[in-house]
């Protein structure tokens, strides 16, 4: 979901996560249930499973069929919008879908609530809503061409271009009219929409954002980004929507599964099973927190060091440290606390304020730090920014040495698919080398896990496949499993041919 700026003078969204700018940044969750009465406050739940998806806005449509479709709008948390009963009560119905967003580093600070999803449109046969997790590569060409045939369009979202290829199609049905939108667009997406009588539910070929589906009880069903959202609200997971799946559910024939695309191998993103995905979720058959531990593992085969204590970094390198931790012998500890209830910061955020970010998030146990050497865990390392700070706040504590393990390869690449990566210029291991980068950080070592390896922490033991890999690891490899046509024609240079 891409956004081009727009003004909104009350966005405060840069107040909050001060410090965390050297994170990547999944853009959006997703979620929809049919079948339950106040469906709405069904969706709350589950958006608030997802809310680590996108911090900075949500919304949610509904429909019942004495006050046909609703919407609200917020700016914000989940809890501080969608928990007010004034509020819920214009919601009704037993059919909904919602969106949470976390806008993109281009746009953060400009976003306006015509950019909140999901997104609504009245056509001959009825209305209908759409929320989409992704970006469409082809957005900016798809624009052109519509403007160019007169479509008006509403808000800077390329996510708003699937409703009006839908609203231009001479197809009879909802879905069909979805279909035939999605085989024009390129890229990554996976859709939540509803109608009237009807939640659907779509992946695209390569399957590279998630999508899954899950049962309540009475015939009622849910769709979601990811399984710890079924679990809040009590639903069974079934399956996961696979690459290139429509289902269409309905009360009367429940669900439907139509395969609208030309079959392609799956693609689904890495970067879901290191960061992105909440530790305690299903994907791919796997858990995810297993598979970050498993990381840790992995790690500690390849990047031996001798050392006193294996602290994570709060709380994303937490199961690949205690993985580390494991296999190495060295004992896992709380070498840094996370202060939970930091939310948005009360003081106006300065530059002095700005500087103190990390150490308004995290705090370094200076007792159990001193005088030991340390190997901090993270999942990553963009900017690098963030982990410089971290690291003087450890010698600051009394720390011996600093050894950081890093549970990804280094991010050289931006994503085109959905992910909020800066520039390639701004991608510290696109213009360092890994010794430079160590000398940089001021560490005394940096070891970053192999592409290889991270393909074993998921389960394929023979690593990755060069030929044809198992997963999206763009961001890593440089090798995009779809052209990034808009960035291409703004003159964004692939990777040379090996």
């Amino acid at each position: 979901m891409r956004h081009m700026p727009a003004s909104n003078p009350f966005d405060t969204s840069a107040l909050s996560d001060m410090g965390s700018d050297d994170k990547l940044r999944e853009e959006c969750g997703i979620f929809g249930v049919i079948g339950v009465s106040e469906a709405a406050n069904f969706t709350a739940l589950g958006l608030h499973a997802l809310q680590h998806r996108g911090q900075e806005a949500g919304g949610i449509v509904v429909h019942d069929f004495e006050h046909g479709f609703n919407s609200a709008r917020r700016f914000g948390y989940v809890r501080d919008n969608f928990t007010s009963q004034k509020l819920m009560e214009t919601l009704p119905g037993p059919l909904a879908i919602g969106h949470v967003r976390y806008s993109t580093a281009g746009s953060k600070g400009h976003t306006a609530i015509r950019d909140v999803q999901p997104f609504f449109g009245e056509f001959a046969m009825g209305g209908a809503a759409i929320a989409h997790n992704g970006n469409i590569t082809n957005a900016d060409e798809i624009r052109r061409d519509l403007i160019g045939q007169g479509s008006i369009f509403q808000s800077s979202s390329d996510s708003e271009c699937i409703i009006h290829l839908m609203a231009r199609s001479y197809q009879k049905t909802i879905p069909e009219r979805m279909k035939e939108a999605l085989r024009r667009v390129e890229g990554a997406f996976s859709v939540v929409a509803m109608t009237r009588t009807k939640l659907i539910g779509v992946r695209d070929p390569l399957g590279v954002r998630p999508l899954v589906l899950g049962k309540l009880a009475d015939g009622a069903y849910a769709l979601s980004s990811e399984t710890c959202a079924l679990d809040i609200i009590g639903a069974e997971f079934v399956r996961e929507i696979a690459p290139g799946e429509m289902v269409v559910i309905s009360l009367d024939k429940g669900v439907e599964s139509y395969h609208p695309f030309d079959p392609k191998k799956s693609r689904s993103c890495i970067f879901e099973h290191v960061y992105f995905s909440r530790p305690d979720s299903i994907l791919g058959g796997r858990s995810v927190y297993e598979t970050r531990r498993q990381i840790g593992v992995e790690l500690a085969k390849e990047s031996p060091v001798d050392a006193d204590l294996v602290c994570p970094v709060p709380d994303s390198g937490t199961p690949a440290a205690i993985g580390f931790s494991q296999q190495s012998g060295i004992p896992y500890a709380m070498g840094i606390v996370r202060n939970q209830y930091m939310g948005r910061t009360f003081i106006e955020p300065t530059e002095q304020i700005r500087n103190m970010g990390v150490r308004l998030k995290l705090n370094v146990n200076r007792a159990l730090i001193k005088g030991k050497k340390v190997i901090l865990v993270d999942d990553s390392v963009v900017r690098g920014t963030t982990s410089r700070k971290i690291k003087e706040m450890i010698l600051d504590a009394g720390a011996a040495e600093v050894h950081f393990r890093i549970a990804s390869p280094p991010t050289a690449w931006p994503c085109f698919y959905g992910v909020d990566t800066p520039d390639r210029d701004k991608l510290l291991a696109a213009t360092m080398t890994e010794d430079e980068m160590r000398e940089h950080l001021g560490v005394d070592s940096l070891k970053f896990i192999s592409l290889d390896g991270l393909y074993r922490a998921t389960g394929e033991a023979k690593g990755r496949n060069a030929k044809q890999p198992q997963y999206c690891d763009a961001c890593f490899s440089g090798e995009y499993p779809v052209a990034p046509t808009d960035m291409i024609s703004k003159g964004f240079a692939l990777k040379a041919a090996e």
